[in-house]
């Protein structure tokens, strides 16, 4: 079970956009994706469980996978987390 640590890098943190930007990339794969932060662990293939983590700027967040391709799941995801998902800081 593969996991790291990540600070976002959103200036709004992980509201609506880019929060269901991570949830179209964690369900691309077949694994499990789990988020975790403040003590509190969400299905990140979940939008509702994305949002409630409210994820600020700077926070840190656990990306955990589970599965066939875990590997790949979570080097695509903290990438995308490390960039932006899309959006500039």
């Amino acid at each position: 079970m593969p996991q790291q640590t990540v600070l976002v890098q959103n200036a709004s943190g992980l509201h609506a956009r880019p929060a269901s930007t991570l949830v179209q990339l964690a369900s691309k794969y077949a694994s499990d994706v789990t988020l975790e932060s403040k003590g509190k662990s969400i299905n990140a293939k979940s939008i509702l469980g994305v949002m409630s983590l409210a994820v600020k700027m700077g926070d840190e967040v656990t990306i955990v996978t589970k599965g066939t391709d875990e590997e790949k799941a979570l080097a695509d995801i903290v990438a995308a987390i490390q960039t932006g998902l899309g959006e500039t800081a």
